[in-house]
């Protein structure tokens, strides 16, 4: 029956065979096969987006062109399809304000939840506010400097859409001359129609009035009619001092020293300026200028060390931070590394007390008496005052990303903060993590009143935690950055509020869902995609990992190889089945093909080492960890234990700062100090990011090899009779290139609300150069066509140019020999990214003193392909280079020379060292998660 299968005839996307293939519907599809076989293009380029083309096709035009149309996958037909949901890796929002909280929509139910049930308390006296009379609030105001010019506002609308004609008349009527409009004061009778579709604030001006005594009643009287107009609230702003209060008849401290605006949900939102900070509007971080970004620490200030000056030591700013230094004896002479917190305090924010000083100008000399402001103060003013980028990106060099002093990185003003439930506020909750939020809310002693109020939203709150925490999720906190998420637990997430949604008949399609997942855990995330499953939808998910295989209703093993010598349906059916096949997953499954424990181990030295001392940043409980140098070292734990913390957070940038000189600074994670950096001259964190943004970037370009190719082009004859240089053959730059495609060889064309169409340029027939520079061949071939050939065809080509092979050999060693030398960056997979990295640090000599740094590198690789990459990061060992890998990868933990293994749990359970030492040691630990799934494949 067509309606129990889907039915693919002639796939052809990518490097798809033509491929016809039936899946049974409503079972757990897994599709594996080598990095680069072509499983992303089956599941996602043909099965999902023919799914979503088939969906937004059925909508109307104008419903189109908002969603995005979707180009029809290179297969003849798909039968049997439903609509389908992408769960991948590449949806992991990079805004920054966003959090686990708000793409769950816990934290929406949360700002429900304290707006209805909320207790405002008084953050000065810690006492549960009342509300506040009109004597009470002019009193505060008289606490101003007297004679301050004064505006009185009575709010009227807040952050709203709409024309307010009617409102606007009725002020007209009553007598009112003026009102605020976003902050701009507007003559009633000048105020052109209010558009219905922005959001406005608007305010009835009610009085402007100066501070003393004589106007008190005046005063009084005005308070009055606001808070009439306002239901009780009144605005007043201090043009003097340049600060406004907001003042609420209802709400205020009986100390009169703190009042609230009306509680409303949209108060919690940190979106939304009732609720964000003042200072870093919601952020929770500010961008600052530090002193490590400023100053050169190996250098005093006559030698350049501040490098505003640099070694300009003249002009008259300089003059005047002369007179800063010799009125609090800064010396010049000494290393800027040696200086003490309060001599930081005073060059970066300025005097305290007014100095006398001069400023020489050409005609004569001013003698001033005022305070100095320090570097940090004068180059935040003129980063604001600038008008011009190119100032503006200098002065960007100095600035660095902290956490907001003012709001602490909670991103709420202190009346959000001051609304709590059971002691607690909606910042405070979303710092728990989701195991522990979930017996906060569970645990909460309500009224009977406030039960009915919000006994829903309780519920909904619950169930989404509990879909959390049945994917491995329970160590995530809600004020968790997004953008701070790996794909894996992005995807888990989204997996999670699939879950809660209960659809059924949809397609569900996975990339990899068991990404930083300890081996623990693996069971709960393939018991949530069973659960997905039996509502009656197909799961199909592209993985590797072995258990999750062997759990599938159905196998799907695309091969045989990577590349062009992929895109075949090799295997399918049961597990059972597809073990018994001789492919790479079927020799895998079958335990033909393993990764052997090596013989003989590398014996553990500790005379070269890196020590960290009381390591606490994030969840890290001040931990000292002892790393051997020239080994291949495992950070290994459960999900959340503190891995990426102590590698990414503390040791990488913390050395990398040191390298860099005071050249480079990211703000490192805390602890009380690093030793045995002097054993490392170089630090290199392999990650899996795209090597390049545009279509131009690709391997050779990144790794360098196509500088040489193309000045082998140059040194041709029939270059050099024409003249042509080495950037003749370079699609980036006007010369060689086609400049009707610049290069790309393919030309956009959009289609409104159809998707945008990529054509072959018909200029150049997609060769991205022009006929001029093409006609330029060495051994038959041109730029172009070496470009099309493979890295396995080019190490053939190019055999007698060592310079060129050598390169291509290190590419051809991490299992890249299928990629094409000009295939595009942004078509790379992560891993496949991630390959090419290393590909480009190999061709460097080994120093015996750098440390490579790699963060789960198994992600998108086959256990096929994870052989080949242990093979090269031996051979960086062998040579004396250190490796420092954070992994969940049983078959590579157990090739370790050496293990730290975090936990017990993660989140704030985390954070310990729970065992250390050789894969045979960490079996022996009866604490370690590791250990104990370690130990059933070292028998």
């Amino acid at each position: 029956m067509i309606n129990d299968k889907i039915i693919i005839k002639n796939a052809q996307e990518n490097n798809l065979k033509n491929i016809d293939l039936e899946l049974p519907k409503n079972k757990l599809i897994i599709i594996t096969g080598v990095s680069g076989s072509g499983k992303s293009s089956l599941a996602f380029d043909v099965i999902y987006n023919e799914g979503r083309r088939r969906y937004v096709d059925s909508l109307s035009n104008y419903a189109r062109q908002f969603l995005g149309g979707t180009a029809k996958p290179a297969v003849d037909s798909i039968e049997g399809l439903s609509p389908a949901i992408a769960i991948d890796q590449k949806t992991t929002s990079n805004n920054p304000r966003s959090t686990v909280g708000t793409i769950t929509e816990i934290y929406d139910f949360y700002r429900l939840l304290f707006a209805r049930i909320g207790i405002p308390y008084c953050p000065n006296h810690n006492i549960q506010i009342s509300s506040q009379t009109i004597t009470q609030i002019i009193n505060q105001i008289y606490n101003w400097k007297e004679n301050s010019k004064l505006q009185i506002f009575a709010p009227l609308v807040s952050e709203k859409k709409g024309t307010f004609k009617k409102e606007i008349s009725e002020l007209k009527k009553e007598g009112f001359l003026r009102i605020r409009v976003n902050d701009e004061i507007l003559h009633l009778d000048q105020i052109k129609e209010l558009s219905a579709h922005k959001k406005y604030t608007i305010d009835i001006l009610i009085d402007r009035v100066i501070l003393n005594i004589e106007n008190r009643s005046r005063i009084y009287e005005s308070l009055s009619l606001a808070t009439k107009y306002a239901d009780g609230l009144v605005s007043v702003e201090n043009l003097t001092e340049k600060t406004e209060e907001l003042y609420s008849l209802k709400l205020g401290c009986k100390h009169g020293d703190f009042s609230m605006p009306k509680i409303e949900p949209k108060l919690f939102s940190f979106n939304s300026p009732l609720g964000a900070c003042s200072k870093c509007n919601g952020l929770g971080f500010i961008q600052q200028v530090t002193w490590e970004k400023m100053v050169d620490p190996e250098k005093t200030i006559l030698e350049g060390g501040i490098k505003y000056f640099g070694d300009k030591l003249s002009g008259l700013t300089w003059e005047k931070f002369v007179t800063l230094f010799k009125e609090y004896d800064i010396p010049l002479n000494k290393k800027l590394k040696d200086f003490s917190e309060e001599e930081q305090k005073i060059i970066l924010e300025g005097s305290d007390k007014p100095i006398s000083y001069k400023i020489t100008s050409k005609s004569h000399t001013i003698r001033k008496y005022d305070y100095i402001e320090g570097l940090a103060t004068m180059i935040e003013r003129l980063n604001l005052e600038t008008t011009s980028d190119f100032a503006r990106s200098y002065y960007k060099q100095f600035f660095a990303t902290s956490i907001c002093d003012k709001c602490k990185g909670s991103r709420l003003n202190e009346h959000t903060l001051a609304i709590k439930i059971n002691h607690k506020n909606i910042y405070d909750v979303t710092t728990l993590s989701i195991e522990e939020a979930n017996k906060w809310i569970s645990g909460l002693h309500l009224s009977e009143q406030e039960l009915k109020i919000v006994s829903l939203v309780i519920s909904e709150i619950k169930s989404r935690f509990n879909f959390l925490i049945n994917v491995g999720l329970s160590y995530l906190t809600l004020n968790r950055m997004a953008n701070t998420l790996s794909g894996g637990e992005s995807q888990r997430i989204r997996l999670a509020s699939q879950l809660g949604s209960k659809l059924t008949g949809v397609i569900y399609v996975l990339d990899e869902p068991s990404i930083g997942l300890h081996q623990r855990d693996n069971e709960r995330l393939i018991n949530t995609l069973k659960e997905i499953r039996d509502l009656g939808n197909t799961v199909i998910v592209v993985e590797h990992d072995e258990e999750m295989m062997l759990e599938s209703d159905y196998l799907i093993d695309i091969g045989p190889d990577a590349g062009i010598y992929g895109g075949k349906v090799v295997a399918f059916g049961k597990p059972i089945e597809v073990a018994k096949k001789d492919t790479h997953t079927g020799n895998f499954l079958s335990g033909k093909d393993q990764i052997l424990i090596p013989n003989k181990r590398r014996k553990i030295k500790f005379q070269n080492y890196l020590e960290i001392y009381g390591a606490k940043a994030n969840n890290l409980k001040n931990i000292n960890v002892k790393i051997p140098l020239k080994q291949f070292v495992v950070i290994s734990g459960v999900s959340g234990s503190g891995k990426s913390t102590l590698v990414n957070e503390i040791i990488y940038k913390r050395i990398h700062n040191l390298i860099s000189h005071g050249n480079h600074f990211d703000v490192p994670g805390e602890c009380s100090a690093i030793k045995g950096t002097e054993n490392i001259d170089k630090i290199v964190r392999v990650s899996q990011d795209p090597i390049g943004k545009t279509p131009r970037s690709n391997p050779v370009t990144y790794t360098g090899v196509f500088t040489d190719i193309r000045e082998l082009f140059a040194n041709t004859n029939d270059a050099k009779i024409k003249g042509f240089n080495s950037g003749r053959f370079s699609f980036n730059v006007k010369g060689g290139r086609c400049e009707k495609c610049q290069g790309d060889g393919i030309l956009k064309i959009p289609m409104h609300f159809l998707p945008d169409v990529y054509v072959k340029c018909d200029e150049c027939n997609g060769k991205r150069y022009n006929e001029e520079t093409l006609q330029i061949r060495f051994k038959e071939k041109n730029i172009a066509d070496i470009l099309d050939m493979s890295v396995e065809e080019a190490n053939q080509f190019f055999k007698n140019q060592p310079k060129i092979s050598r390169k291509l050999k290190y590419l051809k060693d991490v299992g890249l020999d299928y990629i094409k030398l000009g295939h595009s960056s942004t078509l790379l997979s992560g891993g496949e990214a991630q390959r090419v990295k290393l590909a480009t640090h190999l061709q460097k000599k080994a120093t015996g003193k750098t440390l490579y740094i790699l963060d789960e590198p198994t992600t998108g690789l086959h256990h096929h392909d994870i052989k080949k990459l242990l093979d090269v990061l031996n051979q960086i060992v062998d040579q004396g280079d250190s490796i420092l890998i954070i992994e969940h990868n049983l078959d590579v933990i157990k090739v370790a020379d050496y293990i730290i293994d975090l936990g017990p749990e993660g989140g704030v359970k985390g954070g310990k060292i729970v065992a250390k030492g050789t894969p045979e040691e960490i079996i022996k630990s009866k604490e370690s998660a590791t250990g104990k799934y370690l130990k059933y494949i070292l028998k």
